[in-house]
C-alpha cells in the first residue's frame, strides 16, 4: 500500500452518485490512498482550495475535469485528449468494429440545411465528442429540426448549430457493457443496459473482453479510458469510449479500478 502514499484521489461530492462516491471513498481507504472530497459550483471556472502536495487523480463532472485539465498541476490526473475522444476518430481507427461505422458525421446546421429525411423519420443522434453536451437518443427528424430552432435562439457555450453530431439509423442492441481499460488491459466491467433498459450487472462475458483487447491492440485513445461495447445481432461493436475521470461505475468493481488506475499513475 506504500506505493500509493504520494498520490491522492480528488472526487467531486456533488453531482457524483452517492453509491459511486461512497464506493470510491471506501476503496481508497482499503488501499491506503488519500481521498479528498470537494464540491464544485456548476458552471464555475475555479476550484475550491484543497491540498495539492500529492499528485492528484481527478474524478467528477465535465466542469471539474475541464478546469483540472487547464491547471498545470492537476492536468496529469485527467486522462483525456479532446482530439482522440470522438466518434469520428474511433471510426477512423476501428472502422467497422464501431456500431456507428456508417453514421453521418455532420452539424446541426448542415443536417437541417441539407434535409434528406421525411418529417417522421426516426434517427439516433448524439454528440461527436465526449463533452456530454446532450445524451444520445432517438428522435424524429421534425423533433431534431425544432430542437435546432431552439438552439439557434439561445446562447449555449457547449452546444451550437455548428456542433458536430453523429446521425445514424436506429440499431437493435441487445446488451451493453462498460469496460475500464488500463494499458490495453480490461481491469473491470459492468453490464449497464439490456434491450434499451437500464440493467446493472457486475462483469461481462469473456468474449466481450476478448473483443475489447483485440481492439486495444489496434488503437487506444488513451492509456486509461472506458469502452462501451454492445451485442447487436450476433456481433460485438464499440458503442463509444469515454474519459475515465467522469464515467459512472454501474456494478463494476470500484476497488479494482482505483487500484489499477493508481498503479498506472504512480508508474508514469
Amino acid at each position: 500500500m506504500g506505493q500509493f502514499k504520494n498520490i491522492q484521489w480528488v472526487v467531486q461530492r456533488n453531482l457524483t452518485s452517492l453509491s459511486d462516491f461512497e464506493g470510491m471513498q471506501s476503496a481508497c481507504a482499503r488501499l491506503g490512498i488519500p481521498f479528498h472530497a470537494i464540491d464544485i459550483i456548476p458552471f464555475t471556472s475555479t476550484l475550491p482550495p484543497f491540498d495539492k502536495t500529492h499528485r492528484s487523480i481527478i474524478y467528477g463532472s465535465t466542469t471539474f475535469n475541464a478546469i483540472a485539465a487547464n491547471d498545470p498541476v492537476l492536468r496529469e490526473g485527467v486522462f483525456f485528449d479532446e482530439q482522440q475522444f470522438s466518434i469520428e476518430n474511433y471510426i477512423k481507427h476501428w472502422g467497422r468494429h464501431m456500431l456507428n461505422y456508417e453514421a453521418k458525421i455532420t452539424t446541426f446546421q448542415s443536417l437541417i440545411d441539407n434535409s434528406e429525411y421525411p418529417e417522421d423519420k426516426l434517427l439516433f443522434i448524439r454528440p461527436n465528442d465526449d463533452n456530454k453536451s446532450f445524451a444520445g437518443e432517438l428522435k424524429q427528424y421534425d423533433q431534431i429540426r425544432d430542437w435546432f430552432s431552439q438552439l439557434s435562439a439561445v446562447e449555449n457555450s457547449i452546444l451550437s448549430p455548428e456542433s458536430k453530431i453523429v446521425v445514424s439509423e436506429p440499431y437493435n442492441i441487445q446488451y451493453e457493457w462498460r469496460l475500464w481499460i488500463v494499458n490495453k488491459r480490461v481491469v473491470a466491467a459492468s453490464k449497464y443496459r439490456q434491450y434499451f433498459k437500464l440493467k446493472k450487472e457486475a462483469g461481462c462475458p469473456d468474449a466481450v473482453i476478448d473483443f475489447a483487447v483485440a481492439r486495444c491492440k489496434e488503437y487506444t485513445p488513451h492509456d486509461v479510458f472506458v469502452m462501451d461495447v454492445c451485442l447487436c445481432g450476433d456481433a460485438y461493436y464499440i458503442v463509444e469510449c469515454g474519459c475515465m475521470n467522469g464515467a459512472g461505475f454501474y456494478k463494476a468493481n470500484i476497488e479494482d479500478i482505483i487500484r489499477e488506475v493508481s498503479a498506472y499513475f504512480v508508474a508514469n
